[in-house]
């Protein structure tokens, strides 16, 4: 791999007329990635792959680097790979599609399993209201779904039979997610003995319903959020989103594979489902320094 390094430095300094100040910063760039390939057993820069270059902006932010000494490191990155596919030692460019990390976004916030399980258990009433929205804040953090994706679902988007529901999300994607077991019991409730009596009689094709009959709207279910989270004590700023990042999360730190929580999520592109894994190495961090005797 140095052979490579070196046979593209000596080429870009001739077409380039690069000073030796910026030849100094290709060489430190690529030198950190091509030890980050080392260390990460990749013998070849034949072998690196797109989530490889996923994994190296991750490390990078990880170490606290800026966004713009990452996009820096990113470019050189690019115009050392377009030389290995010009010179047919690669096959394809592992950086297609990849964005800058100058559009980096900061870490979502997300609730402890600890404070989603106060949440979820918080008695919210055996009324129509409290089995209602027992079941779309369960649904929510089960589902990992956008809260406009909550409120949008219609009665035939669910399966009781096969436990799952088909949400639809941006550019009105659809994708298939499963329910979890209290999920689907708290919505199996909600239906024989909730929505009927909030409709009054009246038809609808939305699922969750309104005091006033009408479609659950997201600013209704905001202020209910807020509402229980403060019962459960929840100090921090809560909204329905934080769910969502929770659910993503959660699913990563007990192993689930990032391929799957990027479907379940609808995230057209895998690296906006990446950022949860910066989340998920962030607290183990931070467990670790809290409880180890040597932290």
């Amino acid at each position: 791999m140095n052979q490579s390094l070196e046979e593209f430095l000596q080429q870009i300094t001739v077409e380039r007329g690069l000073s030796p100040h910026t030849r100094e910063a290709y060489q430190r760039d690529l030198s950190g990635f091509l030890a980050f390939l080392e260390l990460n057993r990749i013998n070849s820069v034949k072998a690196v792959k797109r989530d490889d270059i996923l994994s190296y902006l991750g490390f990078l932010r990880d170490r606290k680097l800026s966004p713009t000494s990452a996009a820096r490191a990113l470019s050189s990155l690019r115009t050392f790979f377009r030389f290995l596919l010009l010179e047919n030692r690669i096959k394809s460019d592992p950086l297609l599609h990849i964005d800058s990390p100058k559009g980096w976004l900061k870490l979502p916030n997300v609730l402890s399993i600890e404070e989603i399980e106060k949440l979820l258990n918080i008695p919210k009433g055996n009324d129509p209201l409290g089995l209602r929205d027992d079941a779309m804040l369960e649904l929510l953090y089960a589902c990992g779904l956008r809260v406009s994706e909550l409120v949008s679902l219609s009665i035939d988007a669910l399966n009781l039979q096969m436990g799952c529901l088909i949400a639809s999300g941006k550019g009105e994607k659809q994708r298939i997610i499963p329910m979890s077991d209290p999920a689907l019991a708290k919505m199996k409730n909600y239906l024989s003995f909730g929505r009927s009596h909030l409709l009054k009689g009246r038809k609808s094709s939305s699922l969750f319903i309104s005091q006033q009959g009408g479609p659950m709207t997201r600013q209704g279910f905001f202020l209910r959020l807020r509402n229980y989270a403060k019962r459960a004590g929840i100090e921090k700023p809560i909204s329905p989103h934080m769910l969502r990042h929770s659910f993503a999360s959660h699913l990563l730190e007990r192993g689930a594979d990032l391929r799957v929580v990027q479907m379940m999520l609808g995230h057209s592109d895998i690296s906006t489902t990446q950022i949860y894994t910066h989340v998920t190495r962030n607290r183990l961090k931070k467990l670790h320094t809290k409880h180890h005797p040597r932290g």
